[in-house]
């Protein structure tokens, strides 16, 4: 009940803020007639997507651009975060973040030797003949994380 009065009385401010924010949302356009978009603007219409509750689609609409669209920007958005990392060597930090931690020495682990070959559906072979276990499973794991053009629309 009160949450009902207080839309009747200040409106939904969250419909307002975005309608605000489509409007601020395109600067301009292209010959070709495609929109120029405000870099501040798209950067708080992907915060506003990572909120609790809140629907890409919703957002989209209200502010007047394609669900995809603003999808691709939150995708490029978490791509550029993530490739973003300070090297630890620039890295500023306080003098209160240090923290003393002990190493014991191990005894070093023998290395487990793989013949691995492997043809994709796509024709490509991987070859990890004579690779220890680890290099393997790393290359593993990296080919999991990317993306694959076949599973995937661009």
């Amino acid at each position: 009940m009160k949450l009902r009065s207080h839309v009747q009385q200040h409106g939904n401010v969250m419909s307002e803020w975005l309608s605000e924010l489509g409007k601020r949302l395109v600067v301009g356009r292209k010959r070709d007639g495609r929109c120029v978009y405000d870099a501040q603007a798209k950067r708080d219409l992907i915060l506003a997507c990572r909120e609790p509750g809140m629907s890409i689609a919703r957002i989209a609409r209200e502010c007047g651009i394609n669900a995809n669209q603003l999808s691709a920007w939150i995708r490029r958005h978490d791509r550029a975060s993530t490739q973003a990392v300070v090297p630890i060597a620039n890295a500023e930090l306080p003098e209160q973040a240090f923290v003393a931690v002990t190493i014991e020495a191990t005894k070093p682990e023998t290395a487990t030797i793989v013949d691995l070959q492997a043809r994709l559906p796509n024709g490509v072979v991987v070859d990890l003949r004579g690779c220890d276990m680890r290099q393997a499973s790393d290359l593993i794991q990296m080919l999991g994380s990317l993306r694959c053009s076949a599973s995937t629309k661009s």
